[in-house]
């Protein structure tokens, strides 16, 4: 890896740490870096699963004392969190490197559509009429999460909709259970691709480091820089990598 690929994924996993603490969707900026710095997609996609990682976890800390009762339902959650984790895991592994590439330009898209229209989204789905149901939880947790282990961007809002439409916890609670699902499910999602060998060490640590970086300074800057202009700059990039992937696999 040379100075220049290092200064890339640095930089990105800078870019990434401020907007995740900021607006979230920081995938939308790490995983196009990786690529660019000449990882294979599948490879690229488990070490980015890896860099950010520590964005959630932090988080999950900051907040545990907003977390609901450790009773039998949030274990029920967590459980599905980390089977769902591991089965995206899984299925990215044996999703053959040609097929993933084509898939690549939908998965930004999509996890571009989930950013951009997350909140209304929820919003509207907060309206429909629900009781808490541990069972109905998990059974939604599931297929939220396999994709969180197979791709991960956007995994954030989608937990927070499911969380909403399945609850009854406040907001600040709500937002410290989706950090703590997240967290498992990214931590189950990296330990099969640690298993597995296909984490790429070297570029995942020089990300990771400017992730870490990047999540104190995002914090810092809260203030200063205005959420709905990062969103914007976040959601324009992603448009912008669809287009670009789209026209590099399918064209």
């Amino acid at each position: 890896m040379d100075l220049a690929i290092a200064a890339l994924l640095f930089g990105a996993g800078i870019a990434g740490g401020v907007v995740n603490a900021i607006a979230g969707g920081a995938t939308l900026i790490t995983f196009p870096a990786m690529i660019a710095a000449g990882l294979p997609p599948v490879i690229a996609n488990a070490s980015n699963a890896l860099a950010v990682t520590p964005g959630h976890l932090f988080a999950a800390l900051a907040d545990r004392k907003r977390l609901p009762a450790r009773d039998g339902p949030l274990a029920l959650t967590i459980a599905a969190a980390v089977l769902g984790g591991t089965l995206g895991a899984i299925l990215l592994l044996v999703t053959p490197e040609r097929l993933f590439v084509l898939l690549v330009p939908a998965l930004i898209a999509l996890a571009t559509f989930i950013f951009a229209f997350g909140r209304r989204i929820q919003t509207m789905l907060m309206r429909t009429p629900t009781g808490r149901n541990a069972g109905a939880r998990a059974a939604l947790m599931l297929p939220v999460t396999i994709y969180g282990g197979y791709f991960g961007a956007g995994l954030g809002v989608m937990l927070l909709a499911v969380l909403s439409i399945t609850g009854r916890e406040d907001v600040r609670a709500t937002n410290a259970l989706k950090n703590l699902l997240a967290s498992a499910t990214s931590l189950a999602t990296i330990a099969i691709f640690i298993l597995q060998g296909v984490i790429r060490w070297p570029e995942t640590l020089v990300m990771l480091a400017g992730a870490v970086g990047g999540g104190v300074l995002g914090g810092r800057l809260i203030a200063i820089l205005p959420a709905g202009i990062v969103r914007m700059i976040v959601i324009a990039l992603g448009v912008a990598m669809t287009l670009i992937y789209a026209w590099r696999y399918w064209f």
